[in-house]
Order: C-alpha cells, then sequence, then structure tokens
C-alpha cells in the first residue's frame, strides 16, 4: 500500500473537468479531495485537516482571493497554491501579500501540478536528507584534509565548510548528525592548535605573513581610502563567522558582500587584539607609541580600549590621510545606538566612520550569570539564533540600510570570536594574575601544558611586559582556567558558557567582510 504523502483540496468550478489530473496525484500516493466552490472549500478547511489547498481564482460566488483570507483566518498555516488563467502583475502581488505559496498559470498539466505540491509539501524532507547525504560525503573530505600539511587558507576554507553545516543543520534541527558535526570541529580545533603552535611565532616577523588584526588596516581599510571612497569601518566585539553568516541575508539586498579573513592576536581578548586593529600595530609596539594605554593596562583600569580613537586617528595620519574626517563611536547599549542611528543625517558627510558594538560580547558574558539568558542560548545553534534575531530589529541593521543608500563602503570585522567552553583546568598564579577565563597574565604562572600555551618571553610574541617574570597563559581547544581555592565556586558557573583570549577557530579566524552599496 502506498504511504499517504498529503491530503490535498482542490477548489475549482471544474473541478469535474480535472479528472486525470487528480488520478495522476492520486497515483502519485496523494489523498485528494474537492469542492467546487469558494463557501464549501471554507466549510472543508474548518472541519477537516488538509495539508495544501489547490484554489482556483475565477469561480462563481466566492472568487479564490476572497476564499483564500477566509481560510488563512481559519488556519493561517495551510499553504495555499493559486491557479489562474489571469496572467495580471497586480494579481500576482495580491496573492503574494496574502502569502500564497506558488502561482500557477493555466492550463497546466498533472506533472505541474505534481511538482508544485511536491514542492511544497516535501521540500523540507528533501532537503534534510539531501543535507545528511552531503555533510556525509563531504565529512571523509574534510578528516582527510585534517592530516595534511594545511596552510592558512586551506584553514580557512575547511572552517567555513564546518560553518556551512552548522547553518545547513540549525535549518534542520531534527537532522541526527548534530553530535558528529561538533566532534569533527572539536578535532579540527585539537589539529588547528598544533598549526598556530607550529606557525604563530614565525607570522610575527613574516611580512608574507596570513593577515593579522594589526595588519587590517593596511590590508583592508588604507586601500579603501586612497581609492576616495566613503567607508565606515564597523568592529562587532566577539562576532564569529558563523554569526555573521547567520545575519547575511538580511544584508544581501542592499550590498555586494566579499568575505577575507584574519587571525586574531594572541591573546584573542579585547585589549590586544581589537588596540591592534585601530593602531595597525602589535601590542608591544602601541604600548611604546600610546603609554596612557600601558598605564591603564598596570593599573588593571576599567576600560582597556580608551584610547581607540586616538590609535585611528594617528594610524590615519601616519598613512596620509590627515584632512579625512573622521567619526568614531563605541556603542555599548541599545539606547546609544539609537541615538546614534538617528542623528545619522547629520554624520553622512563625514569621510571615515568607526563603530566599535558590544552586544555580542556583552551576550556572551551576560549568559555566563543569567539562567534565563542560558535557557535562551543553550548552545551555539541558539548564540546565532540570539544574534540573528537582535540583529534583524536593531538600529546596527538601520544603520546599515543608511550607509547602503549613501553610498559607503562598509568594513565589517571583529577583534576575536569566542568558544563554548566545557573543561576546568587549573592554574597556579598569585592574586595580581588577571582575570580571563580563556587567558591569564602573571607572574611566572604555570599549567599543564596540554592545556595552554605558556608565553614566558612576551617579547619574542610581541606582547606587553606588564611584571617581572611576566607569563602568558592562552587556553587550547576547550579549556577554562580555575583557581584551586575558587574551583568548586566557578566551575559549575563557567561550564559551557562563551569564552574568548584562548586559541580556536572560532576565536582566531575572524571575518573581515567587505559590503559594498548596491544604490
Amino acid at each position: 500500500m502506498t504511504e499517504n504523502r498529503g491530503n490535498i483540496l482542490w477548489v475549482d468550478d471544474e473541478v469535474d473537468h480535472l479528472k486525470p489530473h487528480i488520478l495522476f496525484l492520486e497515483d502519485k500516493g496523494y489523498t485528494m479531495s474537492k469542492t467546487t466552490n469558494g463557501q464549501d472549500a471554507v466549510a472543508m478547511v474548518e472541519q477537516d485537516a488538509y495539508d495544501l489547498v489547490l484554489l482556483d481564482q475565477y469561480m462563481p460566488g466566492k472568487d479564490g482571493m476572497t476564499t483564500l483570507r477566509e481560510i488563512k483566518e481559519i488556519k493561517p498555516g495551510l499553504p495555499v497554491i493559486l491557479i489562474t488563467k489571469s496572467e495580471e502583475e497586480d494579481l500576482m502581488d495580491e496573492a503574494i501579500s496574502e502569502k500564497v505559496e506558488q502561482f500557477l498559470i493555466k492550463p497546466v498539466n498533472p506533472t505541474q501540478i505534481f511538482m508544485a505540491c511536491k514542492q511544497v509539501l516535501e521540500q523540507s524532507k528533501i532537503r534534510e536528507e539531501h543535507a545528511t547525504s552531503g555533510y556525509l560525503q563531504e565529512f571523509q573530505k574534510i578528516q582527510f584534509r585534517l592530516q595534511e600539511n594545511m596552510s592558512a587558507d586551506d584553514w580557512w576554507d575547511v572552517y567555513s565548510r564546518l560553518v556551512k553545516w552548522q547553518l545547513e543543520f540549525d535549518e534542520h534541527p531534527d537532522i541526527s548528525l548534530g553530535d558528529i558535526l561538533a566532534e569533527q570541529m572539536q578535532s579540527a580545533n585539537n589539529e588547528f592548535v598544533k598549526f598556530i603552535e607550529s606557525n604563530y611565532l614565525d607570522w610575527l616577523s613574516d611580512n608574507n605573513r596570513p593577515v593579522l588584526s594589526n595588519d587590517v588596516f593596511s590590508k583592508f581599510i588604507k586601500p579603501e581610502i586612497d581609492q576616495n571612497n566613503k567607508i565606515c569601518l564597523v568592529v562587532i566585539d566577539a562576532l564569529r563567522y558563523d554569526q555573521f553568516k547567520a545575519i547575511q541575508n538580511f544584508l544581501n539586498p542592499y550590498y555586494d558582500i566579499k568575505f577575507d579573513y584574519q587571525f586574531s592576536l594572541l591573546p584573542t581578548a579585547t585589549p590586544f587584539s581589537r588596540n591592534s586593529i585601530f593602531s595597525g600595530m602589535f601590542p608591544n609596539e602601541f604600548v611604546k607609541r600610546f603609554p596612557e594605554q600601558l598605564r591603564d593596562m598596570e593599573h588593571h583600569a576599567k576600560s582597556l580600549n580608551r584610547h581607540e580613537e586616538k590609535m585611528l586617528r594617528t594610524a590615519l595620519d601616519k598613512a596620509g590621510f590627515k584632512e579625512k574626517t573622521l567619526r568614531y563611536e563605541k556603542i555599548n547599549t541599545a539606547e546609544q545606538g539609537k541615538k546614534f542611528q538617528a542623528h545619522y543625517s547629520e554624520i553622512k558627510n563625514t569621510e571615515i566612520l568607526s563603530l566599535v558594538v558590544n552586544f555580542v560580547d556583552m551576550l556572551a558574558h551576560m549568559r555566563s550569570e543569567s539562567d534565563v539568558l542560558k535557557e535562551m542560548v543553550p548552545n551555539e545553534s541558539g548564540y546565532r539564533t540570539a544574534i540573528r534575531t537582535w540583529f534583524e530589529h536593531s538600529w546596527l541593521f538601520a544603520l546599515l540600510r543608511d550607509l547602503s543608500h549613501d553610498g559607503f563602503t562598509v568594513i565589517m570585522t571583529s577583534d576575536h570570536g569566542s568558544t563554548q567552553v566545557s573543561k576546568g583546568v587549573l592554574v597556579g598564579a598569585d592574586k595580581e594574575t588577571s582575570k580571563g577565563v580563556r587567558y591569564k597574565i602573571g607572574r611566572n604562572l604555570n599549567t599543564n601544558e596540554k592545556h595552554a600555551m605558556i608565553i614566558r618571553r612576551p617579547a619574542e610574541y610581541r606582547l606587553i611586559e606588564l611584571m617581572h617574570q611576566t607569563t602568558y597563559l592562552i587556553a587550547k581547544e576547550n579549556v577554562y582556567f580555575l583557581y584551586p581555592n575558587q574551583q568548586h565556586k566557578y566551575e559549575s558557573q563557567l561550564k559551557d558558557s562563551f569564552q574568548h583570549g584562548g586559541i580556536s577557530l572560532e576565536e582566531m579566524m575572524v571575518p573581515v567582510v567587505t559590503l559594498r552599496s548596491k544604490s
């Protein structure tokens, strides 16, 4: 016996002439009901369960559009295919506005109807099956690549492919391969740590290195200004590649989008990587050029990024752009963002806009302290969903639409990403040690080298000597640091939280996205 593929109601005043079509659909496994008028159709929808309605537009009495509206009043989620002799665009617009699934022009043959029904009723199942088979085919290819000697570009390609499947699985939560994908991402991170340990130190003195945080200005910002383009640099603190991909569809109508990447400097934390983006310098360079930054770091100032505007202005002047106008804003709250966007008309003639947006990072930090947010953002998929929802309704999206209308080129990036941590590791440290969860700075620190990169000569890593015997601990993979005397207090609080500062694909491989207006 053929499995029922769905219950379909066909509404057409000439439905008796459509017997070949109905028999064809029944042969394909659909259960067919029929009626000749809109009034009966509405009553049948109210009384019985249907998966799809095929609806003729021109019928005596209630026409198709009137019937459609009444059906949607009763069952808003019931898909409807409108079938009509008319090719009028106004009718098509009206049908689309009433959320019809498809619009077919008579005459239609049985195969056309079948394909339309199949697309509406089975596209989710087909896409799910395709995603499952597609990932299983690519799984082995990725595994083989992880055993190869890969370049930075290779790593970006592998990471991009893994992210593609994460997003694909977000759309099909019933796919049972999520755990396998998570394990493969963990395997990739294990190999990525080895890659960074083997190559990072060499990059710091190699002009042919991949783009690092301090190269973003020269590689992406300066070339745009050289071409006299009005630019807006948007640094969204802690935005990961997968999270940008989750909001990309909102921007596609307004911009042509080009993806590049940069490696966040170690430790993958704002005082180092973001100051490097704005200054165009390594950390041990910018503290010499801006000694006030060193004082802030030595005295654990509340903000360790207070001098970004000065750093960027200095970088612009050094590059020969002294005459260019600059507006810098740091947005920490929705109210600040709305205020900035509301005054956009007053600043739209500025040649260089620069924004720091802190929502994504703040969400990660607040999640650790809120049971409600832990429920709303239980995992990486939930994090992407939360960011997508925020962005869709945000002042930032509104601003980006304004920028596209005024011909700005937008460079969007982040200082670092984040990773969901799961393994607590003990660290021996004194009370002067920094408070970071994925990185520590202190005097003569110690932990197991299996779990952390230990840097005892900061100058070699272009880092800052903050004290005698300064040591940096940089967490690997999914590790977070704990002190022995506070282990139980923080272990449960931090487990499964989103943190940054360490070495992982998600933290280090940061998107640099160039948005060129379509206006």
